[in-house]
């Protein structure tokens, strides 16, 4: 019998790590968006150098609510606190399970004193559109993102969705608006004048310098596109692609892929059993070297996501007693790997040598499932943590990787990844091979200079969640 929603499909399965880790999804689709306008090498580089068009507009949910219960909503079933959260102001917004485990994470947006919208991946609009049927009096409203494959057909969203980032940004922003503009408070929001629309926007730091995020009704797509473009042709500004986008991801330090922790606990079995058999959460795909028969070993708490300064005991909500009960200081941190340049060129020269076949390491995004899980180990082969988003940053000539790691491994140790999976699963994403160990050095995150120097202390790099 066909499974009719999640559990049944986890009960069909017997083992959850199976089921994921034999996932038949294929590789992740950025939607719309050409993958290069010029080549991904040049629009990296361009958002460290000049100025740089993100496009965000198809690749994330859109959840709009509304009405008297929208704040307690968002205060119950987030663990950041709400107790000062004006009006055109922006937060991370991280929920949790009842065990701990991170569901997810994305921006949310304080429209008006009962009016939000979060915008991110599947699994937090997801988690709030079940909760939001949970005896709150609010309206909710959803713009799912655009399909990954359009074969030509039209497509259309609520609003559309830009960033003016990087070291020109502002001369940008300043061209557009007709004159000298005063740079609001991060995560802070307001408007702009462009091409006769007024649209919203919030202060943001992709790149580490001083940048905006825009938003506007669709309809005026074309004419905000156009019109910045042409503002920002005379400071070098260039258009990302979808190849480039990803890596910012990987130089600022956001992880946007952590596995969303909703397959065990009993006190989520409604849950499960309101989510669709075909959905994000039944089709997610796990993939790396790092194997276990529990489904657990796979949640991250805040703390390992570099979230642990978000959470805030000022508030009941979803999971507080699981976080409550974890002591921070022994947590695995956010760090950087930069790997080794030697390691990561033998992995590259597998494909088309004579000798072992290691899993392709492809460039500029590396992973190859929807939640990368790599081992990482010192020296005596002991498993400190957890190599979750690699790529490779043609600014910085490096291969990166964004990791978890146990608290005791410092800055500058080297460490070793372990590249390719132990055995032979079903994803369409792999071939056979070899494991092969790549050298890491633990470095920062964010990796990028200027991003770690100019980000304010205690916040997320500011990523807006790629789905």
């Amino acid at each position: 019998m066909s499974a009719k929603n999640l559990q049944e499909v986890l009960d069909q399965a017997g083992n959850t790590v199976e089921l994921l880790r034999n996932s038949r999804l294929g590789p992740y689709n950025f939607p719309v968006v050409p993958a290069e306008f010029t080549n991904f090498r040049r629009e990296v580089i361009a958002w460290h150098e000049t100025a740089v068009l993100y496009d965000q507009t198809h690749h994330m949910f859109n959840l709009w609510m509304s009405g008297p219960d929208a704040l307690r909503l968002v205060t119950d079933t987030g663990v950041n606190s709400t107790a000062n959260f004006p009006v055109d102001s922006a937060k991370q917004f991280v929920p949790v399970s009842p065990e701990g485990g991170v569901i997810g994470d994305g921006i949310l947006f304080r429209l008006a004193k009962e009016e939000f919208v979060f915008v991110g991946r599947a699994p937090v609009c997801n988690w709030l559109t079940y909760n939001a049927g949970k005896g709150y009096d609010v309206e909710v409203r959803r713009d799912n993102r655009s399909p990954s494959n359009t074969f030509g057909k039209a497509v259309t969203r609520d609003v559309w969705r830009f960033q003016i980032q990087g070291p020109r940004a502002w001369d940008v922003i300043e061209k557009l608006n007709g004159s000298k503009l005063e740079q609001v408070k991060f995560f802070r929001m307001g408007h702009l004048e462009i091409a006769g629309e007024r649209v919203r926007t919030l202060r943001h730091g992709m790149a580490g310098a001083p940048g905006l995020e825009l938003w506007g009704p669709y309809a005026s797509y074309e004419k905000i596109r156009e019109a910045i473009l042409e503002a920002g042709r005379e400071f070098g500004l260039e258009p990302v692609g979808a190849r480039a986008y990803g890596i910012s991801a990987v130089e600022s330090g956001w992880i946007p892929s952590a596995l969303p922790a909703i397959y065990t606990s009993e006190e989520l079995r409604a849950y499960r059993q309101w989510l669709p058999a075909d959905g994000y959460e039944a089709n997610n795909a796990l993939a790396g070297s790092f194997v276990s028969d529990r489904i657990e070993d796979y949640y991250l708490t805040p703390w390992a996501l570099g979230y642990g300064g978000h959470v805030k005991f000022d508030h009941d909500f979803v999971g507080r007693s699981a976080l409550e009960a974890i002591e921070p200081t022994i947590q695995r941190r956010k760090v950087t790997l930069a790997l080794n340049a030697e390691d990561v060129a033998k992995v590259l020269a597998s494909s088309v040598l004579d000798g072992p076949q290691y899993q392709f390491f492809d460039l500029p995004l590396t992973p190859y499932g929807s939640s990368q899980f790599d081992e990482v180990q010192d020296a005596d082969g002991n498993v400190v943590g957890l190599s979750l988003y690699p790529g490779y940053s043609p600014f910085e000539r490096k291969a990166l990787s964004l990791a978890t790691v146990d608290p005791d491994v410092p800055l500058g140790a080297e460490v070793r990844v372990i590249w390719g999976e132990p055995d032979v699963t079903r994803k369409v994403t792999v071939q056979p091979h070899e494991q092969v160990t790549i050298r890491a050095i633990v470095s920062p995150a964010p990796y990028a200079a200027m991003a770690r120097e100019s980000y304010k202390p205690g916040w997320r790099t500011a990523v807006t969640a790629s789905a």
